[in-house]
């Protein structure tokens, strides 16, 4: 009973600041915000009793993902220009648009996915060797691909507030 009020409390929270990401008008807080939902959804895996995952949530999306995308803003502060606004008048288009791509997704998922009622066999005893074994042999080109590409936007994001300086 009490884990299952501390999942709703978690739960709300995640959601609550994953939606004033998409809507805080200063970019900056919305990326505060961006850290604090990703801790939220660490904290919903560690309520679920995967540890792995929540560890590899703070440490790839909090420690890695969030500093640099906080670097970039910092580091091209100004670019939009002063007179540019951050609202538009599309707003309610996209949150109509949003919330039938919701509805539709939702029916997929509730009318065609075959969800197993019987209980899963037991997890293999070397069933983290095996996801290691698939992490580093077959998942390791596109982790580091994707990591020089973060590293790069990090130099971009660095060589085009030099230019502005001098």
């Amino acid at each position: 009973m009490i884990t299952q009020a501390i999942f709703i409390i978690v739960s709300l929270f995640t959601l609550v600041t994953a939606l004033l990401v998409v809507r805080h008008p200063n970019l900056f807080s919305s990326a505060l915000y961006l850290v604090a939902s990703f801790f939220g959804v660490a904290s919903l895996y560690v309520l679920l009793e995967a540890d792995f995952l929540a560890v590899v949530q703070v440490m790839v999306y909090i420690g890695a993902i969030s500093i640099l995308i906080i670097f970039a803003i910092m580091l091209s502060k100004g670019m939009m220009g002063k007179h540019t606004s951050p609202h538009n008048q599309q707003d309610r288009w996209v949150a109509l648009a949003g919330l039938l791509l919701a509805i539709i997704l939702l029916y997929f998922l509730v009318a065609l996915v075959q969800w197993p009622t019987t209980p899963v066999g037991p997890v293999p005893a070397n069933a983290i060797q095996l996801l290691g074994q698939d992490l580093v042999g077959r998942f390791v080109m596109p982790f580091e691909i994707a990591s020089v590409l973060l590293l790069a936007a990090l130099i971009g994001a660095i060589a085009i507030a030099r230019e502005r300086e001098i």
